[in-house]
């Protein structure tokens, strides 16, 4: 038997069947064009989950369910997608309306909490009943695992784990309050250090790199000035690691997961990130002693969406 997963995002629709074993055997995307009615975007998604399907020669009594993952609050028992503010989506109908066109039964998560549960499926943290997925991005996202099972609160908004706070009265965050987690550990929050160390340093290495030219910066470039020898990108990099670790040691300090998996771009560095990313976690976790949880990269990249949508049914 198989699963549809289904990850709806601002700028794409992307539509993947997947094994009982949590294996991805073929995927399609479409532009999800958000300025449209939620109508128009949830029948071009049936119509792409009956295209794909068809391609594969797979028929309906073949397919268990189909499990969306969308950005924002849902309302998983019921199937309505409660708010999403980049799909400008409130109240959403999901299951109803997609069920007009695949006649299926379809659960809805939200996404990070679906890229945790692919993961554990299937990815980096599997074998592990217990664990955090941590996704580095524009935002700090992630998702919970527990017993195998997602932990979304009682309300179905919780796991926001990129907005607990790490600075008191910090930098804004985009969620409106200050010092948030993501505010210092994002892709978006290291870009900022950077563009601020290039108009103070200009003969840097992290601003040779740019030419001098801010917009030109990324989250790349300050590992890349660390690893050259620069001292400015050095300390870029001592210092955003060392906030992403402190709030990976406040989520073992209250979850005491088995493994913490960290993804997005970020993550390409690897062990440049991970080695002293274990220490700073080593130096905060409750009680100093050995580190039992374990850290690891994300395995399945914008695969987990799909993978772990597909598994709410199973």
């Amino acid at each position: 038997m198989y699963y549809i997963g289904v990850d709806l995002g601002g700028t794409n629709i992307a539509v993947g069947i997947v094994t009982e074993e949590g294996k991805l055997i073929k995927k399609k995307s479409i532009p999800t064009l958000r300025h449209r009615e939620y109508q128009e975007i949830l029948k071009d998604m049936g119509e792409l989950c009956v295209n794909i399907l068809e391609e594969e020669g797979i028929s309906l009594k073949e397919v268990v369910s189909i499990g969306v993952g969308s950005p924002g609050i849902p309302d998983p028992e019921n199937g309505i997608l409660v708010y999403a503010n980049n799909l400008k989506f409130k109240n959403v109908p999901i299951r109803t309306e997609l069920q007009k066109y695949i006649n299926l039964p379809v659960y809805l998560e939200n996404d990070a909490n679906c890229a945790a549960l692919g993961e554990a499926v299937a990815g980096a943290a599997k074998g592990y009943k217990n664990s955090v997925t941590v996704t580095l991005g524009t935002g700090v996202g992630g998702g919970i695992i527990i017993d195998g099972k997602i932990f979304s609160g009682s309300f179905y908004g919780g796991a926001e784990i990129g907005h607990h706070v790490i600075v008191a009265d910090g930098e804004l965050c985009t969620c409106g309050r200050k010092g948030c987690w993501e505010a210092y550990a994002s892709a978006t929050a290291l870009i900022r250090e950077a563009r601020i160390a290039v108009i103070r340093y200009p003969e840097s290495g992290v601003a040779k790199l740019v030419g001098g030219d801010i917009n030109l910066m990324n989250a790349k470039i300050p590992f890349d000035a660390a690893q050259s020898g620069d001292s400015v990108g050095q300390e870029l990099v001592d210092n955003y690691i060392k906030y992403l670790g402190v709030g990976i040691a406040n989520m073992i300090n209250i979850l005491q997961p088995e493994i913490v998996v960290i993804g997005g771009g970020v993550c390409a560095q690897g062990d440049y990130l991970l080695n002293p990313l274990k220490e700073i976690v080593q130096e905060n976790v409750f009680g100093k002693g050995p580190l039992k949880t374990k850290l690891r990269i994300a395995e399945l990249g914008n695969d987990a969406g799909i993978i772990g949508a597909a598994m709410l049914g199973k």
